[in-house]
């Protein structure tokens, strides 16, 4: 695999980017800032939108619509195979490693956050260039929660009646404290893990003081309501229409944004929690898929996106909207059997694994960019990639300067977003991602090591999973390693048979997380807009 210009030239000479930027046109030269929208979607596997998935069981039109009009990454892939980790990597462009703490997701009044206090994060970033920032939907990164004594509490259901709100908010880590400007969230999973309340600007309109019981809850097909878990909750709570609402949030924000300061540009996030457990569509998706329960669930959020690009296309700044599209982890691991055994359909895309695993089908994910007339419409890009790259990218279309102790683990995507970037020439010449343990798989052009046993999640030795264990080719190694061209399905391990890349694998892993100064990103990262502009 050959160095891209950005890995073999750090400091690119200004004749390499005269030649990019001279295919790029005026992409960039004297245009404004723009808008930005993230979807982010919840253990939404490879398999599951059919512009991924000629075999799906349903159809995701919209986002097949959104694939066609922009970008396809077909090598993407999440920080972790869970999503509280997978959340940080994607506001700060860092592996959860970084931070010196385990992989987790965060229940009841857990924290404190992941992101420490002054840590760059995307939000904080595009503040400093002028935009408007909100986030709306499921937070799960952990806030700092006080009980009457002043004394932080951890997690656990038990706990939730112990918050002092007074001493507690404005949370000294929520969204707010983190670069953005509006917020409306749930701290953790929206319909799985109490605490259920909403979280406004930092402030809790109405305290969780009611008991929730799972059985108020439809149980679609009589299965789908698995893993929602008891506890407390705030009056008027919704789990049903929990997207209806973090859509109607979203959408206001644009809305207002676009009426008070229309000059001024905007990021979003739409931090989705489809399709997670427990699968409840709201009322006016059931039926419409021949899936299930879980594909109705699916064409809620193709059906949101779609409205989402239409209100932004009927407000007149479709073309200066970049939208990107991207999920948290590979599909939940019941979700996958089922879909699997009652609809045909393979949430993860023929990969092996799922969420918490280690296995492709654990962390690669969907991801589509949408920018008209700067993303040329129709690309599919094998470009090896990672949510943590979205920040590196967004920073480059800005014209940020990185610091070299910030976003560790971002590379700058945006040459493969305009089409400018040969699909030979990788701008990640390696990938560190995160199993449910916390252990490390590093990607190295075709070459995957996985550092450990089995699947870094799940158990495959009995239940349901039991079906689909495959036979271990190497059971006394104490690691993995396989090319994934000629191996896709990760089946093979050739620890004992290939030495010398295993070693030299080892060796750059050592090296990428290493306490203190570890990072898989480049220094002196340099935006392109910037250098598009300075040649004047």
């Amino acid at each position: 695999m050959r160095p891209s210009i950005q890995q073999a030239t750090p400091f690119a000479p200004l004749l390499t980017w005269l030649a990019i930027l001279s295919l790029a046109g005026t992409t960039l030269i004297g245009q404004q800032l723009p808008n930005i929208v993230i979807i982010y979607a919840d253990d939404l596997g490879y398999g599951d939108l059919s512009c991924y998935n000629p075999e799906a069981a349903y159809q995701t039109p919209r986002l097949d619509r959104m694939a066609a009009e922009g970008i396809r990454f077909t090598d993407a892939h999440s920080p972790s195979t869970i999503c509280s980790p997978s959340r940080y990597g994607l506001l700060s462009g860092q592996q959860v490693c970084r931070t010196g703490r385990g992989t987790r997701a965060f229940e009841g009044p857990g924290g404190p956050s992941y992101l420490s206090p002054g840590k760059l994060t995307i939000a904080s970033m595009l503040k400093t260039k002028g935009y408007h920032t909100g986030v709306f939907g499921k937070w799960h990164l952990g806030l700092t929660w006080y009980d009457q004594s002043g004394k932080r509490l951890g997690g656990g259901f038990k706990n939730s009646l112990l918050i002092d709100y007074t001493k507690s908010t404005p949370l000294e880590d929520g969204p707010n404290r983190r670069g953005f400007d509006e917020s409306f969230i749930t701290p953790n999973c929206p319909t799985t893990d109490p605490l259920y309340i909403y979280i406004e600007n930092g402030l809790v309109p109405a305290p969780a003081n009611q008991r929730h019981r799972r059985d108020t809850l439809p149980n679609p097909g009589g299965k789908w309501r698995w893993d929602n878990d008891e506890g407390w909750k705030a009056p008027d709570y919704k789990f049903v229409d929990a997207d209806l609402l973090f859509y109607e949030k979203t959408l206001q924000f644009i809305t207002q944004h676009r009426e008070q300061t229309p000059n001024k540009p905007f990021f979003v996030l739409f931090s989705t929690q489809i399709s997670h457990a427990p699968v409840l569509p709201a009322d006016e998706f059931n039926g419409t898929t021949e899936a299930g329960p879980r594909g109705d669930f699916i064409r809620e959020l193709d059906t949101l996106t779609g409205r989402l690009l239409d209100a932004i296309q009927d407000m007149g700044i479709d073309e200066n909207t970049l939208v990107l599209f991207n999920s948290d982890n590979g599909p939940e691991t019941l979700h996958t059997v089922w879909m699997r055994q009652d609809h045909k359909h393979d949430a993860a895309g023929g990969y092996r694994g799922m969420k918490r695993d280690g296995w492709e089908g654990g962390h690669r994910v969907p991801f589509i960019a949408r920018w008209p007339k700067h993303i040329p419409r129709g690309q599919v890009s094998e470009q090896l990639t990672n949510t943590t790259d979205i920040l590196a990218t967004i920073a480059s279309l800005v014209g940020f300067e990185l610091p070299d102790d910030a976003a560790v683990d971002s590379f700058d995507m945006l040459p493969a977003l305009l089409g400018k970037q040969k699909e030979s020439d990788s701008i990640r010449p390696h990938m560190l991602t995160q199993s449910f343990r916390g252990e490390f798989q590093l990607r190295q052009g075709d070459w995957k090591y996985l550092n450990h046993q089995g699947s870094g999640g799940n158990n495959y030795t009995q239940g349901n999973l039991a079906q689909y264990a495959k036979p271990d080719t190497a059971p006394d190694a104490p690691g993995q390693l396989y090319h994934l061209a000629n191996d896709p399905g990760e089946t093979t391990n050739l620890y004992d048979t290939e030495p010398a890349k295993r070693k030299e694998l080892q060796a750059l892993l050592k090296e990428l997380t290493k306490k203190d100064s570890g990072r898989s990103a480049p220094k002196n990262r340099k935006p392109l807009r910037s250098k598009t502009e300075n040649l004047g």
